[in-house]
């Protein structure tokens, strides 16, 4: 009887969706939805894309969703964070967001010169591990109806990346909740305006890994046209988790569980446990502050795991043959290694600035802090490791406010720069389809230099996030008049990328370079008021 009355009020929905001229309401296969009006454009949030991953389907990937509203799914509220042990909240315990989590959120510019839009979906930074995307897009970014923005929310931390490294608990959950998200976009995308011929796939930091990733995947070039991966590639040194499997059993062991015999033992266990409890006992797995910052990451599967994503390292793919046949846009920001180092320039509860911890916990430290603390690497080779890297660039200074910056400069390389010229040479030695590069140097406070450190007295540079928070996240303060106009330069690019039949794009009045057939790096470079095209032995 229920199920009838459902069906008369879904048609009854239906009647008055495709009748009614309110831009608020959206009819979709599952129901109607009334979103909210932001001014320049309209927001549709909370939107489920998969069903909620919780008891038995915890640590599961992530089931169709089936579900039907019977009534109008009021879509205006700002949906919650998914759950995480979050580096950017404030105090001892860093516990925010919820389990059941699995939605994403659809901004649409007001426009009375189109009815339809190019799409541009977000996926949001954090290192795996925090993070979301339940903040609101630049205005400057929105206006004059260029892009349908979506921004996908994913499984983070020990929930979305835990893995015993076999088939019972396989791990990339996150990224198979971004895989199905996509797919969601394809096909219900059109019911809100938008076009899904012309998508555009774009992450930052660990969201711009996962653009790289889900390009590896066979069907990405049914799904998108283009891809732009910010300031983080799946090849970057943080990506892939390290002694998954060790993890997986120590996090079980700190929740109670006890000593377990098989990994289904572990799952089965860690089903039961509050997810709460779950997340919190990050902290003890992290060694000195927020260190490691991705505990838990990205895993290579077992083959006989079901639904498995990636079972193979990604090097490893691009290395064999060509991966990636959309075309892709890479970038990095000129001091992205402000995250992590910046937060070393917080100080403690007396005054001292963490970096001065260095000096006497260096070797300790560094693999953690650089990410080659491995299990194939013996003591003495990381430490010769640590040793080369403190030669290198910091010479015979102690670490401090002075030396900072050369530090930074370290963290700049060894996390994010490097990747990208080994993400170039492999890509061009098999592929066909365009990898373009830009560098972002313009000198800011936004960030993650300030952002993590909590301070202003200190120049860090164009920092991690510097181009992004002029973008889709509108967190930080509001733009400068100088900043508009870059917002507005950037928009511009991908509007180009996405429409362009070659798939070309240019800042300003400079083309990129497609670095295919090329010898040497081709980039563009990015500042304040300019752009110039560079040819380079090594990236700048």
């Amino acid at each position: 009887m229920n199920y009838k009355i459902c069906l008369i009020t879904v048609f009854l929905q239906w009647t008055v969706a495709t009748t009614s001229n309110d831009p608020l309401l959206v009819q979709l296969p599952f129901g109607t939805l009334r979103g909210r009006d932001d001014g320049a454009y309209y927001s549709y949030e909370g939107i489920p894309y998969a069903e909620p991953p919780l008891g038995k389907l915890r640590f599961e990937p992530p089931q169709t969703y089936r579900q039907k509203w019977c009534g109008v799914l009021d879509a205006s509220p700002q949906p919650k964070l998914c759950m995480q042990w979050d580096q950017l909240t404030n105090g001892t315990d860093k516990l925010v967001g919820v389990e059941d989590c699995l939605t994403l959120s659809i901004f649409k510019p007001k426009s009375s010169k189109r009815r339809s839009f190019a799409v541009l979906v977000h996926i949001h930074g954090g290192a795996f591990m925090f993070g979301g995307s339940n903040k609101a897009p630049r205005p400057s970014f929105m206006e004059n109806g260029s892009f349908i923005l979506v921004s996908i929310r994913y499984r983070l931390g020990p929930l979305g990346f835990l893995s015993s490294e076999d088939a019972s608990l396989s791990g990339n959950m996150g990224l198979k909740d971004q895989r199905m998200a996509l797919k969601w976009i394809k096909q219900h995308i059109v019911h809100f305006g938008g076009e899904p011929e012309h998508i555009v796939w774009m992450g930052f930091s660990a969201g711009g890994a996962s653009v790289h990733l889900q390009l590896l995947q066979a069907d990405a070039q049914r799904l998108a046209k283009v891809a732009f991966s910010m300031s983080g590639n799946a090849l970057d040194p943080w990506v892939m988790q390290q002694s998954a499997r060790f993890k997986a059993f120590e996090l079980a062991r700190i929740v109670g569980c006890g000593k377990l015999g098989s990994s289904a033992q572990l799952k089965r266990c860690l089903q039961q446990q509050p997810a709460e409890k779950i997340v919190r006992a990050v902290a003890q797995l992290q060694v000195f502050d927020y260190v490691p910052f991705n505990v838990f990451g990205v895993v290579v599967e077992s083959k006989q795991a079901p639904a498995a994503f990636l079972t193979q390292h990604p090097r490893d793919i691009m290395n064999r043959t060509c991966a990636i046949k959309l075309p892709w846009l890479v970038s990095y920001a000129n001091e992205d290694g402000a995250y992590n180092a910046a937060a070393l320039m917080q100080r403690d509860a007396n005054g001292v600035e963490l970096i001065e911890q260095l000096n006497n916990r260096w070797f300790e430290l560094a693999p953690h802090l650089l990410f080659y603390r491995q299990p194939g690497l013996s003591v003495k080779q990381m430490d010769a490791k640590s040793l080369q890297l403190r030669d290198q660039y910091m010479g015979q200074q102690n670490f401090s406010r002075q030396s900072y910056l050369d530090m930074q400069r370290m963290f700049t390389d060894v996390l994010f720069k490097r990747s990208i010229e080994q993400v170039t040479k492999l890509h061009r030695k098999h592929c066909k389809s365009p990898l373009y590069i830009y560098n972002y140097n313009i000198p800011t406070d936004l960030g993650a230099g300030v952002i993590l450190s909590k301070r202003t007295d200190i120049a860090f540079g164009a920092s991690h996030a510097a181009d992004y928070l002029l973008t889709v996240d509108a967190s930080a303060r509001p733009l400068r008049a100088a900043e508009i106009i870059v917002s507005r330069k950037l928009k511009t690019m991908l509007e180009q990328f996405v429409y362009s039949k070659q798939s070309s794009l240019s800042y300003a009045n400079c083309a990129l370079p497609n670095n295919v057939g090329r010898q040497l790096f081709q980039l563009v470079s990015i500042r304040n008021s300019s752009c110039s095209i560079q040819q380079v032995k090594q990236l700048p």
